[in-house]
């Protein structure tokens, strides 16, 4: 029997950690599987006490202290550290159920020290997997852009499981698999919500799809993206068709700071900036919400401020259905730093003066 410590990095290096990494928890039901001692590790001390580590992370900026990954027991992977350049899992590791207990201590440490239970639902509620991998979008920002069309993953008995009375999928573009439709009734037939964690792709939306969609037993809100202006056309007239099936509020990741000519330059925050009003500004007429995502560069922008207010506005659905950008940033105090981002706003946008008194529903 080996020991086997299990690092789930982004646990360890980012303040808040709401998604457990299925890596991880698939590494841990091989080995425990192979009858090995498996412990999630919390913190890098001692780590040559184990016959191996693995380490995993998601997110590029999460700090790992440098010496951990030469250390010769340590194996370490995942986009976080290679982005759209990982290496796969081995078949028996990718396709092995999750262990859904890997993080069980920790959520009662977590517990035991003030949090609320509801921010560990996906650790306790959800049984987590893809039954379809790839895109065909070949978008440059995103870690599935090496892939040239959506495929069949897994089936949905892979990772299920009689304790979690909810289902997440992680698919990176469900709609866009030929028989979506078979596995969209799959899911139905077990009775249990559901939910596209990564979102749906809005543009491939038909009749069809709506009525199937809309009629399910979801969970949450429905997610889609509206990441280029340049489709603004098409993305309205898929929400508008949407609207025929559902009053349900959608939310629409907007992508925000990057150049897709390579540029960063001033002519290129100036513009983004004024494409991104724009799309919020759309999805508010349609009663829709925009969640903000932005790229990394965004810090090198002169708008730094703006990009973090509009974010923090849009961000937060109590305060983006009931306020103005405006009225957010008064209710902020004229003290703070949103006041000042606003100022400057005014100042280098004066052709987007009507913005700031737009409200949701009312446009």
């Amino acid at each position: 029997m080996s020991r086997i410590a299990v690092i789930d990095a982004d646990l360890i290096g980012r303040k808040r950690h709401r998604f457990p990494n299925l890596v991880c928890m698939k590494l841990s039901g091989y080995h425990k599987d192979m009858g090995d001692k498996v412990i999630l590790k919390t913190d890098y001390e001692k780590l040559d006490s184990f016959d191996k580590v693995y380490i995993a992370k998601v997110f590029t900026d999460t700090k790992i202290p440098s010496a951990v990954l030469s250390l010769p027991n340590v194996e370490y992977g995942g986009t976080g550290f290679f982005y759209d350049k990982a290496v796969p899992l081995p078949e028996e590791i990718e396709h092995h159920k999750p262990d859904y207990h890997l993080y069980d201590a920790w959520i009662r440490t977590q517990l035991a020290a003030g949090k609320k239970r509801q921010e560990f639902r996906y650790y306790t509620d959800y049984a987590i997997g893809y039954l379809t991998r790839g895109c065909f979008r070949h978008c440059e920002f995103c870690v599935n852009r090496n892939y040239d069309r959506v495929k069949k993953h897994s089936p949905l008995s892979e990772f299920m499981d009689a304790g979690r009375k909810k289902i997440c999928l992680l698919d990176d573009n469900f709609l866009g698999y030929p028989e979506w439709k078979t596995l969209l009734m799959e899911l139905q037939q077990t009775g249990l919500p559901f939910q596209f964690r990564q979102g749906l792709d809005e543009r491939l939306l038909t009749d069809e799809i709506c009525e199937l969609l809309f009629t399910a037993k979801y969970d949450g809100a429905f997610v889609f993206a509206f990441d280029n202006l340049a489709e603004a056309e098409l993305i309205e007239r898929k929400i508008r068709l949407l609207r025929k099936h559902t009053h349900a509020i959608p939310e629409f990741y907007c992508f925000t700071g990057y150049d897709r000519e390579g540029k960063w330059d001033a002519a290129f925050w100036h513009r983004d900036i004024l494409e991104l009003i724009r799309r919020i500004e759309i999805l508010m007429r349609y009663r829709c919400l925009p969640y903000i995502m932005r790229y990394c560069r965004y810090g090198e922008s002169p708008y730094r401020g703006i990009y973090i207010t509009l974010a923090r506005w849009c961000n937060q659905p109590a305060f983006f259905k009931k306020k103005s950008l405006h009225e957010f940033v008064m209710a902020n105090g004229v003290n703070s730093a949103s006041y000042r981002y606003l100022s400057d706003f005014e100042r280098e946008f004066p052709e987007a003066a009507y913005f700031l008194d737009l409200k949701f529903g009312e446009v």
